[in-house]
């Protein structure tokens, strides 16, 4: 199928624009893997000093001709997604020996949980620990001795974070091994319906309590299709995965024999063997594009239209905003997963998951198939399924039909004719508007402003009884340089609540909403943010502003050519549970519209 021609122009588009940043890139990578190797240039002293307690493997690693795999990990056992990390380096050790490789655990990396810090003070360190994980994870490979590294890393920021470290080492083959979600629990659209009651005082902390422990139960990520959920898909869509690795459970026999197989690909795939696969090689323009469209096929998390910049950018490749408004524009929504439908992550595998999407993608030429992946060139590898056989993983071909067409549906006759993500555009800067969830009666919203400055005073309001007209509540000082970009995901049952009374209703913000933002519709990543003088900062209580998902305009309908931009008062956003620590990142942050990157 020839490549559909926007597909085509934007890959162009991006090809042209990250000419220059891409050659130095490739030009920095070739030199360092014409150094063979990394342990050949390590003293003997060096080397003694990395083996000491490798036992067994000393001398194969001494020998040096079998490869060295580096494990990041990011394994912790209060984050239930990276809990099943815990038994993977076991497990990879013991699957290279099998193979005449040698693995070490290089390094941890950080692994917060946005779930625990949502509307805690913690939460404006989350944008920012993505760059302390790409570090962290540098850190652990620069001690120069591995030939391939495998990535253990599911969450919000935690795989964005990973692939930045990857590609700075893109002189390495990188693969990626995901856990898994966990079985699925309390419903969603029964848990959110729980959390609206509390917040209309209808049911106590009790039942709230009681709700939140049956939907969130178990090892493994959280099955609705949020940033976690989303970053898995795109692992898959990019190639970093192995084909049909995003949602198998943990603790099962076909994630273990997924491990294994993860772990022999990472050293089949070195300078040392004859399929070798520097990961600079997978990460280009295609790939890139190729995750844009599976971000939007499947309606996936706002969150990724920061981290895709910046991983874009450490690979040499420069996105815009136009870049996702543009192909989100030409791409047919395929998935309904909660919480743009009631299925699960698990009910999506089940009818065909990310198998079946690629397939039909390709098939309709919005894909680029001509790419090189972990397992192989070709993206419709990634059409295969995998199966168990004596334990061991083999691929056959996938289904081609969708078992569950409330689910999933095929290019030819989804659920929307384009994707879930839209660009914003006018006299209050720029912002994007996740619409799949949003009812096409409420792309357009129209009403005077109530101004806040952060979601603490929205709820207080709320609970107050001060919304009883059609209003856009504008929350700004939330970007990345006034507090770190907190999510604002507490606001929406609040604002669902409003919408459910029959107000019309929309948030504006220069903050962020995971992919649970929902069927509230929200101008969200508003660049320039207020600390940095964007117009946000002009607007006061009852000025009129204008939402049009359909146009992509973001306006203030309100003269505001004689106001002055308003201060707020960050002093306490310096100091407690570790904010002080992070100033330098508030100083050095980007903006939102470029990825809010602190290291790229």
């Amino acid at each position: 199928m020839p490549l559909h021609p926007t597909i085509a122009a934007v890959t162009d588009r991006i090809r042209a624009r990250s000419e220059g940043p891409r050659a130095a890139y490739m030009e920095t990578m070739s030199r360092a893997a014409a150094e063979g190797p990394r342990r050949s240039h390590l003293t003997c002293g060096n080397q003694a000093h990395a083996y000491a307690a490798m036992g067994q493997d000393k001398d194969a690693l001494v020998a040096e001709r079998a490869p060295n795999i580096g494990i990041i990990t990011a394994y912790n056992d209060m984050l239930s997604a990276h809990q099943p990390f815990e038994r993977f380096p076991d497990l990879i050790r013991e699957a290279a020996r099998a193979v005449g490789a040698t693995a070490q655990v290089a390094g941890g990396v950080p692994a917060m949980c946005d779930g625990v810090t949502q509307g805690q003070t913690g939460m404006e360190l989350s944008l920012f620990s993505r760059d302390v994980i790409a570090l962290a994870a540098a850190v652990g490979l620069s001690h120069n001795t591995f030939d391939s590294a495998l990535y253990l890393g599911v969450c919000d920021k935690i795989v964005p974070g990973l692939v930045i470290a990857a590609a700075t080492f893109g002189y390495i083959p990188s693969v990626f091994l995901p856990a898994g979600p966990m079985t699925s629990g309390l419903p969603n659209d029964e848990k959110a319906k729980v959390r609206q009651k509390f917040a209309t005082g209808e049911v106590g902390r009790e039942e709230l309590m009681k709700s939140e422990m049956a939907s969130y139960h178990g090892p493994g990520t959280c099955t609705f299709y949020g940033t976690a959920n989303s970053n898995q898909m795109l692992m898959e869509f990019m190639g970093l995965h192995l084909p049909g690795a995003s949602f198998i459970n943990p603790n099962t026999p076909m994630r273990d024999a997924l491990t294994v197989a993860g772990t022999e690909r990472a050293a089949a795939i070195t300078a040392l063997g004859n399929a070798f696969t520097p990961v600079s090689d997978v990460l280009d323009e295609k790939a890139f594009v190729n995750g844009l469209v599976g971000l939007m096929a499947t309606g996936g998390s706002t969150n990724l239209v920061l981290h895709l910049p910046a991983m874009a950018k450490a690979a040499g490749i420069i996105l815009d905003l136009e870049d996702f408004s543009d192909i989100s524009a030409v791409t047919p929504l395929m998935a309904k997963v909660y919480p743009n439908g009631l299925a699960d992550v698990n009910h999506f595998h089940a009818a065909g998951g990310l198998g079946y999407m690629i397939g039909e993608l390709l098939g309709v030429g919005l894909l680029h198939d001509d790419v090189k992946t972990v397992a192989g060139d070709g993206l419709s590898l990634y059409t295969q399924e995998p199966k168990l056989t004596d334990g061991r993983v083999h691929y056959v071909p996938g289904a081609g039909k969708s078992q569950n067409d409330k689910i999933l549906r095929p290019a030819s006759d989804p659920f929307q004719p384009q994707g879930g993500l839209v660009q914003l555009k006018g006299n209050l800067g720029r912002a994007v508007i996740k619409v799949s969830a949003v009812a096409p009666e409420r792309h357009v919203i129209e009403a005077p402003v109530r101004i806040f400055h952060d979601q603490l005073s929205v709820k207080a309001a709320f609970q107050a009884g001060e919304f009883t007209t059609d209003t856009i509540v504008v929350v700004r000082f939330q970007g990345p340089q006034s507090n770190g970009m907190p999510e604002l995901h507490n606001l929406t049952p609040t604002l669902a609540v409003l919408q459910d009374r029959g107000l019309k209703v929309a948030l504006v913000t220069d903050g962020r909403m995971s992919g649970a933002s929902g069927k509230v519709p929200a101008a969200i990543h508003v660049c320039p943010e207020a600390a940095d003088g964007g117009p946000i900062g002009l607007l006061r209580d009852g000025d009129v502003v204008r939402l049009d998902a359909t146009t992509g305009a973001l306006e203030c309908l309100t003269d505001l050519s004689d106001r002055t931009l308003a201060e707020a008062d960050l002093s306490g956003n310096g100091n407690g549970v570790g904010r002080e620590l992070f100033e330098v990142f508030r100083r050095n942050v980007g903006g939102a519209a470029e990825g809010a990157g602190v290291v790229v």
